[in-house]
């Protein structure tokens, strides 16, 4: 089966671009939530622990069928350690048989922003140009580069609580030199959100916190909720979602109802899944003046979309390598034939 680490991913971006990379891993995830229909779909499995949780991430369209795990323990920067780490496999529906191993810590982050990129093209209004981003940590990077890319983002108003974090994101974006973006660094978070188009929350403390308040919120604004995504874990006040003048949108909304920020708010409270949007049974934004919300947890159909994409790609450019994770046997049903195999060969030596 096909192997792709760290490295390879490293080596595809570079080959392809890294912001080309993005829009193809924008068009693959908006080709599968089109055909939202032919996918078996569930929420995540959890385990929760008081540090954090582990997580299993299945779905499947009846030829493939992919899963991550991936953790999330925000403690884990003061030993040292990535808050979330992920691998993930696609395997064959009708042999049962992996047929690729990749890592999906580096690409989780890539897949998260590109899920942002395509909300924001179907809710935000298509003259916005400049993006709060409120939580400079991991993801942060990711976020800015797709924006910039690919919705023409051209100011970015940072905050964290953390200078530090900021000082590294905005270290990371001169490094770049990225062409016309304009980094403005705020003191708080009402400071970033004022006068902004966009507003991106990816924070990572496991609680319900109020990173962004409903006196923050302008007409118009489009708001991108990333960092809320497990119970007893939200960014945004209750007060924001219920605005009169606001929509929800969502990715699987029985998850999202567990998980996400409208798990504040009662059960029959109404929001729409993107895919509606895709499939034209409801309109993204419908007005110049409406407040949007995407309440981002993130699903398993953008990791599905994902491996495909690493898949094909790790195919197109060869140079790759496998790995010996499952057995391949002259006769099928000899599984022990694999040891037999290295005592054969000590008795002949």
């Amino acid at each position: 089966m096909d192997y792709i680490g760290i490295d390879r991913v490293r080596e595809l971006i570079t080959r392809t671009g890294q912001t080309a990379f993005l829009q193809g891993l924008v068009t693959e995830i908006e080709r599968d939530f089109r055909r939202w229909h032919e996918f078996e779909k569930s929420a995540r499995y959890a385990c929760h622990s008081k540090v954090g949780v582990i997580e299993l991430m299945p779905a499947s369209d009846g030829e493939q069928f992919s899963f991550k795990y991936v953790n999330g323990h925000p403690g884990n920067t003061a030993k040292g350690l990535l808050t979330v780490t992920a691998f993930g496999v696609l395997a064959d529906v009708a042999t049962g048989y992996p047929v690729l191993l990749s890592e999906l810590t580096l690409t989780t982050a890539l897949r998260t922003a590109a899920t942002s990129v395509l909300a924001a093209r179907l809710c935000a209004r298509p003259d916005s140009r400049r993006m709060a981003l409120i939580g400079n940590g991991a993801q942060s990077e990711f976020q800015a580069v797709a924006f910039h890319g690919l919705l023409g983002i051209r100011e970015l108003r940072l905050f964290d609580t953390d200078p530090h974090a900021t000082d590294k994101l905005e270290a990371n974006l001169a490094a770049m030199a990225l062409s016309g973006l304009q980094v403005v660094r705020c003191g708080s978070a009402a400071e970033a959100a004022r006068g902004a188009d966009i507003v991106t929350t990816v924070t990572a403390d496991k609680r319900n916190a109020v990173i962004l308040g409903p006196e923050s919120v302008a007409p118009g604004m489009h708001i991108n909720a990333v960092g809320g995504d497990c119970p007893g874990k939200t960014e945004l006040d209750a007060r924001i979602l219920l605005r009169a003048d606001a929509r929800v949108f969502v990715e699987y909304e029985p998850q999202s109802r567990i998980e996400g920020e409208i798990q504040q708010l009662p059960a029959d409270f109404a929001v729409t899944e993107l895919s509606d949007v895709l499939a034209g049974r409801t309109p993204g934004r419908s007005s110049a003046s409406e407040v949007t919300v995407f309440d981002s947890v993130g699903f398993a159909l953008e990791d599905f979309s994902a491996l495909r994409y690493l898949h094909r790609l790790h195919q197109r450019y060869g140079d790759g390598r496998g790995v010996d994770l499952v057995p391949s046997l002259r006769d099928p049903k000899d599984l022990y034939s694999l040891l037999r195999a290295p005592a054969a060969r000590l008795s002949a030596a």
